[in-house]
């Protein structure tokens, strides 16, 4: 028995019931024998996506008519591109940990490529919760945006065989599509990336190292090798600190560029690129030297410059006659030594380092003051405001900041299409006008029921409801808050904790009955905005751009 494959099996099983309930009445998966490896693909998603129990269970597609896509996750557009993430898995009773990835599997895969991204291909026998997915992603296609595809392949196995490899050449999907293998042992290195890494580093020539302010600078150059060396060992564990998981290879432009620098020009890596900075409680090394400084380093993590070491990482494991010259590579390094009672400093020079991109900003705002006190305010509620990311699975009383943005930008702000598709900015350029001085404990609980219900209602749809409420759940949840505030008689700035329970109370009582009416106000504008029948694509554009929010104010 693989002892990680057993690890990993414990974890899966604890997951079964965890998603047990959610998977017979979603997905109309039952069985043990599918549960465990849906618990599988669901542990992946939530561990290589690194997001949330219930968006990654929202990304599960397995079943019938799924074309080999067990799950699909759509990134936000960037650059007039998104990602698309596909995974695939296979899952084996037996936990030695030997058995291969089945090339027919991804021959399956590659098939579904081939038509799943040509919007003008029709598909048929297609399960309803890919299809659905697929018609957003065709929408975003049709409107102009290039879809980068990222392909993971997940196992409590081995990867595919040379003869899968030559498939995949011979599909020629070039640099828009990549194949990546995930395995037990590389999500347990994730699952354990709370552990620190104590490890060494070795600069070469000159470097700078200065004590102050209570605290050390390193300055150096590293060779490249050496830097893909430490991923191999850690991998995204010396990602914990930095406020993005590893974007890919493909489509994306930063890293593409990495990759140019190193396999045609290498010995320009060190100027061209912004260089890597490390943090950790302490470094040593002999001081006596004169340069080429073995250092020793305890609890190291990267802050910036995460992209560069994975893409590194992922170049200097493909065929050596592929590259250059890559031992002329190097990189520049800043190591800091930081007092480690020192958190908001640490979160200070990782805000600063990595501001000059759009990033998931979350973290870095959990101790933003505004933040703090919605978490008091909340409390005293009755009600649990998350606004740490930790493992510990959600109840009901539970909010996360990420759900409460989402549904304070539908429901009060009455941008429904900004709450759903730029979720990026959220706590960035959006972040002020969703999380203002009046907002309250109160409006945050009260936007976030309303906004259950209307999800609720989009993975669980009735039989014979209307299409849109696939993609129209910030939509409804943004007319159900009016009609609440209309019942109550009151404007946005009343409601507070003198008004809460009563605004609780109308959400359970009459929470049912704000959703068919917005339903109703949502398909008469859709009515008049189209003037006849509407095919998916337009109805995932439509909500993904806003059209309908003139016309329900109408309505």
């Amino acid at each position: 028995m693989n002892i990680n494959a057993a690890i990993i099996d414990q974890r899966v099983n604890a997951l079964i019931e965890e998603i047990r309930q959610n998977a017979k009445d979603i997905l109309n998966i039952n069985q043990d024998e599918k549960l465990k490896s849906l618990a599988f693909v669901y542990l992946t998603v939530k561990t290589v996506l690194d997001i949330s129990e219930e968006e990654s269970f929202d990304c599960l597609t397995e079943g019938g008519g799924d074309f080999g896509v067990d799950a699909l996750h759509i990134s936000e557009e960037v650059d007039n591109e998104f990602t698309v993430t596909l995974f695939q898995g296979k899952y084996k009773q037996k936990l030695d940990g030997n058995a291969g990835f089945e090339e027919n599997a991804i021959k399956k895969l590659l098939n579904a490529i081939r038509y799943l991204f040509d919007p003008n291909t029709k598909i048929e026998n297609i399960n309803k919760h890919l299809a659905i997915k697929l018609e957003a992603v065709r929408s975003l296609i049709r409107d102009g945006y290039i879809p980068q595809v990222r392909v993971i392949a997940c196992s409590n196995g081995v990867r595919w065989n040379q003869s899968t490899n030559e498939e995949i050449k011979r599909a020629n999907f070039g640099s828009q599509v990549s194949f990546e293998y995930i395995n037990h042992d590389n999500l347990l290195l994730l699952l354990q990336s709370s552990k620190p890494v104590n490890d060494s580093l070795q600069f070469s020539g000159k470097a700078i190292i200065e004590d102050f302010n209570f605290s050390r600078v390193l300055i150096g150059r590293i060779a490249v090798n050496e830097i893909a060396n430490l991923i191999a060992r850690h991998g995204e564990r010396l990602l914990e600190r930095n406020i993005r998981r590893y974007l890919g290879l493909q489509g994306n432009r930063v890293n593409i560029a990495i990759a140019g620098t190193l396999l045609y020009e290498p010995e320009n890596f060190y100027f061209y690129n912004n260089g890597i900075t490390l943090t950790c409680d302490n470094f040593s090394y002999n001081a006596l030297q004169s340069g080429d400084y073995q250092v020793k380093i305890n609890n190291l993590q990267i802050i910036n410059g995460g992209q560069t070491c994975m893409t590194l990482s992922r170049i200097l494991s493909w065929d050596s006659s592929s590259l250059g010259d890559v031992s002329k590579a190097y990189v520049l390094v800043r190591l800091y030594q930081l007092p480690s009672e020192n958190e908001d400093l640490v979160q200070q020079i990782t805000f600063a380092t990595n501001s000059q991109n759009p990033v998931d900003l979350k973290d870095l705002k959990a101790n933003d003051e505004i933040q703090r006190r919605l978490e008091t305010d909340i409390i005293q509620l009755g009600f649990n405001y998350r606004r740490k990311r930790n493992d510990s699975s959600l109840k009901n009383t539970d909010i996360t900041t990420g759900v409460a943005a989402e549904a304070i930008l539908a429901v009060w702000r009455k941008k429904p299409h900004q709450a759903k598709f730029f979720t990026r900015e959220h706590f960035g350029k959006l972040y002020s006008e969703i999380f203002t001085e009046q907002l309250n404990g109160a409006q945050v609980i009260i936007a976030v029921l309303l906004y259950r219900v209307a999800e609720n209602y989009r993975k669980r749809p009735p039989e014979n409801s209307p299409l849109f409420i696939s993609y129209a759940s910030c939509f409804i949840a943004m007319q159900m808050g009016k009609y609440l505030l209309s019942e109550l008689k009151i404007a946005l700035s009343e409601l507070n904790h003198q008004q809460f329970l009563a605004a609780k109370s109308l959400v359970e009582q009459k929470g049912n009955s704000y959703f068919q009416q917005a339903c109703e106000n949502i398909d008469q504008a859709l009515k008049q905005l189209y003037n006849g029948e509407v095919s998916v694509q337009q109805l995932s554009a439509t909500f993904r751009r806003g059209d309908l929010i003139e016309k329900l104010n109408d309505c």
